[in-house]
């Protein structure tokens, strides 16, 4: 929401993993598909060294595998590229998609997959710092700039950006956070910013974070550290659960009854959770479609957070809450 009090329209984003089982990577091309036809607006290709596809080849294929839909990394990990070189992938889908690249960026957070590549897990200090600077470059070569640079981690010597890319002045760059220096990052320099709960140094979700206060909050920080950029960003949220249901209640106590047995074990239970907590948080979505439509205006309404993302598993059961909220 805007100092004057203006909602962005909806926006929806599905996610892709891919190569969970022989024949993944023709799957995954399906499902961006579908997401199209379903009327997502985004198809979002996470980062991650398992049993999946590489998001740079995928977003590669997808140029010419769909159509109209927009193609987003989701999020790469800045630790494992140089930002020359994804400038220069990036630009590269964007003109082969004719313009429909989203580019994600974050600092890395999952430690296991840094340790199996043999690749350092930087302290979070280390890795914001080196974000910092990778979406410096990338802001110029995007553009198709010539940048110099010297800093702490990346010295850039009269490189050009190419190829031009079909966006103007450059593809969008979305960065994800939940604490408060990542989000201070993300409002300096993002188009887009993804507000999750942040996690703890295990990498669980903390259960407080996932109230809806507490999403407020953390939007407050963006608006302060942004300033006069604050409207010009998008704000995104990725909602972790959808059950469809005629008793939005009660399963809302199934949840809260799954959680204090320690399920899902990647959340970290630092808080008393309630009913109407379940009921009103951005990251959990039960009810009737119409339900869960009202839910995530009230969301819209609460945090100015208008670009909804959901995870593959539950792309076909969110689908008709789009036809309910397209064009609001």
């Amino acid at each position: 929401m805007s100092e004057t009090g203006e909602l962005r329209p909806f926006r929806f984003g599905a996610g892709g993993e891919g190569n969970k089982d022989e024949g993944g990577a023709r799957k995954f091309v399906k499902l961006a598909q579908t997401a199209e036809e379903y009327g997502y607006d985004t198809f979002a290709v996470p980062d991650h060294l398992g049993n999946q596809v590489g998001p740079i080849a995928a977003l590669g294929a997808l140029t010419q595998a769909t159509s109209t839909i927009r193609l987003a990394t989701s999020v790469l990990a800045n630790g494992w590229r140089h930002p020359a070189m994804v400038a220069k992938e990036a630009t590269t889908i964007d003109v082969l998609s004719k313009g429909r690249l989203e580019l994600g960026i974050g600092a890395g957070w999952m430690k296991e997959e840094f340790d199996k590549a043999g690749i350092e897990f930087e302290s979070p200090g280390v890795r914001i710092r080196r974000l910092d600077e990778a979406l410096t470059i990338l802001d110029g070569l995007m553009r198709g700039e010539t940048v110099d640079f010297a800093g702490e981690f990346y010295q850039i010597n009269g490189l050009e950006g190419s190829p031009r890319p079909r966006q103007g002045p450059r593809p969008p760059i979305a960065v994800g956070g939940g604490g408060p220096k990542m989000l201070a990052l993300a409002a300096k320099h993002a188009d887009i910013i993804s507000v999750a709960p942040s996690t703890t140094r295990e990498g669980k979700m903390r259960l407080s974070d996932m109230t809806i206060e507490k999403t407020a909050q953390r939007v407050d920080r963006i608006r302060e550290v942004a300033g006069d950029r604050f409207d010009d960003i998008e704000l995104n949220w990725t909602i972790a659960v959808i059950v469809i249901t005629d008793d939005r209640e009660a399963t809302a106590e199934m949840a809260l009854k799954a959680l204090e047995q320690g399920y899902p074990p990647n959340i970290e239970r630092d808080c008393e959770f309630t009913v109407d907590d379940v009921m009103a948080s951005p990251y959990l979505a039960m009810g009737t479609f119409e339900e869960i439509a009202e839910q995530i205006r009230e969301v819209r309404r609460r945090t100015s957070m208008s670009y909804v993302g959901v995870f593959p598993t539950q792309m076909d059961a969110f689908a008709p809450v789009i036809s309910l909220l397209k064009g609001e």
